[in-house]
């Protein structure tokens, strides 16, 4: 056994047995796809279990749900679990707010949405934009009762820079580190607020030493899209950690999860094989959009969980994750480090 000391309250955890990947051709699909065999998962303990597993939908996880007079925020809202998000909270009667790239892509998805939407526009990379739709959605004085960051890029084939900082750790990342800052004053606001990270098993792609404070810009090593990628995934739930601590004399949450692998446009930047391969195989470990989108949509709006904060979820579940993920000290460092590279933008 394993002891780790979080928030005054010890949680004890196994090794977690390992899982291969279900195609090592297809590697870059994704670090998550499984060989349907048994595999061992840690529970932290005292966190509620839920009745939902992987194969539950978002609609089935807010069934019975009346989200009447609830504001949900969420980004990438356009397509796939963004999309797939902001129907089904609309539809239970939420008032979604919905953060696209451009205002034209926002507005076209808020339209097919059967409910209460409104659009926005923020593009992560770019900071004065996150500012500007930011103040847009404050200017509506409303609380904030789910705080869904969502939006991403994955696998960029080529390593990218957006004022000197590798791009995916940009707009995964940073992006939503200004998004949520400025906003959390609002999801506070609200009888019980929450914020729900997406993150991915992908973080397991990071350096084996965790973030890369003194190589932002992906300079420590050749460049490899999924390390990129995992390593701004990694910055997700430390993010998410860390926020959960300085949430934790206020009735707010903050959470974690990962949705799964889903055949989702998140993939577009895979080399043409690898997307091949997703269209004709991926039916056997992918999971439909409606199912990718339930874990999100399960942590922001169960009542079962309105205790419950800096953990990490999948399939609708908690699940404890490998160490880094876990690491108080480098959550901290995170958050400092991301004011610094923010401050100018963090201002109300």
């Amino acid at each position: 056994m394993i002891e780790m000391n979080y928030r005054n309250s010890k949680i004890n955890r196994r090794k977690l047995i390992s899982s291969s990947m279900a195609f090592s051709f297809a590697g870059s699909l994704s670090s998550c796809a499984e060989e349907e065999k048994e595999v061992v998962i840690l529970r932290p303990s005292g966190v509620p279990l839920s009745e939902f597993n992987k194969d539950s939908t978002a609609d089935e996880v807010v069934s019975g749900l009346d989200l009447s007079g609830k504001v949900a925020v969420i980004t990438g809202c356009n397509s796939g679990l963004g999309f797939e998000s902001m129907r089904v909270l609309a539809e239970h009667g939420a008032h979604v707010y919905g953060i696209a790239r451009n205002l034209d892509k926002a507005i076209e998805a808020c339209d097919k949405v059967s409910g209460n939407t409104t659009p926005f526009a923020a593009d992560l990379s770019d900071f004065e934009s996150i500012v500007l739709g930011s103040d847009q959605i404050k200017s509506y004085g409303r609380p904030i009762d789910i705080l869904m960051l969502n939006a991403g890029i994955m696998a960029l084939p080529e390593l990218n820079l957006v004022n000197d900082i590798e791009r995916h750790f940009v707009i995964n990342h940073l992006g939503h580190f200004i998004l949520a800052n400025r906003l959390i004053d609002q999801v506070k606001m609200s009888n019980q607020g929450r914020v729900v990270t997406v993150g991915s098993q992908g973080y397991r792609w990071a350096p084996k030493s965790g973030i890369q404070f003194d190589n932002l810009d992906g300079s420590w090593g050749e460049y490899i899209p999924n390390e990129a990628y995992g390593h701004s995934k990694l910055a997700n739930g430390l993010f998410s950690l860390e926020l959960s601590r300085r949430l934790n004399d206020s009735k707010a949450t903050s959470n974690s999860i990962h949705p799964g692998v889903i055949n989702t446009n998140l993939g577009r930047h895979f080399p043409w094989y690898v997307k091949v391969l997703a269209s004709v195989m991926g039916w056997t470990f992918m999971k439909p959009v409606e199912a990718g989108a339930a874990t999100q949509v399960y942590v922001g709006t169960s009542p079962s969980l309105s205790n419950t904060s800096g953990f990490y979820f999948e399939d609708c579940n908690p699940v404890i994750p490998e160490k880094n993920m876990e690491s108080l000290d480098m959550a901290k460092r995170l958050w400092e480090v991301s004011e610094e590279l923010t401050a100018d933008y963090l201002l109300a």
